[in-house]
């Protein structure tokens, strides 16, 4: 397929690429004790043979990447699967969903979209300040992501949001590829998962129409993933607190990688994914002559109802709702024992921060509103259709 110039600097590899990609990434040392670290038992003559004759993206994916998701799941989960009854393997879709991890959130998806029928995985929308190293930037390219531009001058973003948009279209209309995009900018280290209406006004700066034709042309479902545990979620407090504490801080590439490497090596319990519905046909019921930013608020609104409402929640997370605000009421969905445990889980995670000043009692409640906010959310979504509203009435969720 021929694909536009215009997409050069942040599509993925294409098959005619590889070779000489391969021969890059395989020269580089840091690549070969990755290599070494994932593949012990195995000499790296055999490992570059085997990558060679990937002649695909999706072939590498299959060869190398799955093999490797499917052994964190057995060895650092208590299992992983998704809820695909809403969609059609034959068709192609946008997958937007809350963002957890760095690393595993669309690589699990590619797993997953594998494990029930699909003929391709997704291409991914991944920030180029996740790109520290030229091996990186390599690997994530043969593993079909695109690079999201970003600490961009005002001129320069818009243009770059435009060339993603196209791309994105392009994608989906002409490579017949899957997509999949946070919903918001980073992750959200609250887990208050709020899509951001940006991510949809970038959306409509590709495609041809209204804007309802645009986002339709994309194919949007929902995704809502939840993990039991977050590895990360002990790093994502130490970050509120550096945050709080020290004017101007910013995370560096550092920190980054450390996400990265925790997020990938750490327990992270059960793991789910669930896809609502395309939502095509409820774009078709909004009034098409509201004012944008309503429209947008309209549309944002929806793909968070539907992820909210299709979490998967966990004793821990009912625990920590009601750890956060002082109460019993949840009492029915846990046990006293899965309390204890989670209160001594807490105790460890914020004994792994290593910062001056360590406010435990701040870490703790950043800790519990990483918990707690997907069963907030979860039952504020479900209160809209008449159920637990009364219940919602006697609670204040502290922020």
């Amino acid at each position: 397929m021929k694909i536009p110039s215009e997409f050069d600097p942040i599509r993925p590899f294409e098959p005619e690429e590889l070779p000489v990609v391969y021969d890059r990434i395989l020269a580089d040392k840091q690549f070969q004790q990755v290599l070494a670290y994932l593949y012990p038992d195995v000499p790296m003559e055999i490992l570059e043979q085997k990558i060679r004759a990937c002649k695909t993206n999706l072939e590498f994916q299959k060869a190398f990447c799955y093999p490797f998701l499917q052994r964190l799941v057995t060895t650092l989960s208590l299992g992983l699967s998704m809820d695909a009854t809403n969609i059609d393997i034959r068709k192609r879709y946008t997958f937007i969903s809350n963002h957890r991890d760095i690393v595993l959130d669309s690589a699990f998806l590619d797993k997953l979209l594998i494990d029930v029928g699909f003929s391709t995985t997704c291409e991914i929308a991944i920030g180029d300040n996740l790109l520290s190293a030229d091996w990186i930037r390599d690997l994530v390219r043969i593993n079909k992501s695109f690079t999201v531009e970003r600490a961009l001058h005002s001129v320069e973003m818009l243009r770059a949001s435009k060339r993603m948009s196209e791309y994105i279209h392009f994608a989906v209309a002409e490579k017949n590829e899957n997509v999949w995009i946070a919903q918001r900018q980073g992750r959200a280290k609250n887990s208050n998962d709020l899509t951001q209406p940006a991510i949809l006004k970038m959306m409509v700066m590709g495609g041809e129409g209204s804007i309802i034709d645009r986002l339709k042309q994309l194919h949007i479902v929902p995704l809502s993933i939840s993990y039991e545990y977050d590895p990360c979620d002990y790093l994502k407090a130490r970050e509120y607190q550096l945050r709080r504490d020290i004017p101007y801080w910013k995370k560096t590439a550092e920190d980054d990688l450390e996400s990265m490497l925790i997020g990938i090596k750490g327990f992270k319990g059960h793991i789910f994914y669930h896809c609502a519905p395309c939502i095509d046909d409820w774009l078709d019921t909004l009034d098409a002559d509201l004012p944008k930013n309503k429209l947008f608020d309209a549309i944002a609104s929806h793909i968070d109802h539907e992820i909210h409402s299709s979490y998967k929640l966990y004793p821990i997370n009912y625990v920590a709702l009601d750890m956060i605000q002082d109460t019993k009421v949840y009492e029915e969905y846990y046990t006293q024992d899965d309390y204890e445990k989670f209160d001594a889980y807490l105790a460890g995670q914020i004994e792994k921060i290593d910062i001056e000043n360590r406010d435990e009692q701040f870490l703790r409640t950043c800790l519990l509103t990483q918990y707690a906010y997907p069963a907030k959310n979860y039952i504020d979504a479900s209160s809209e259709s008449g159920r637990l509203k009364s219940l919602l009435n006697r609670l204040t969720f502290k922020k």
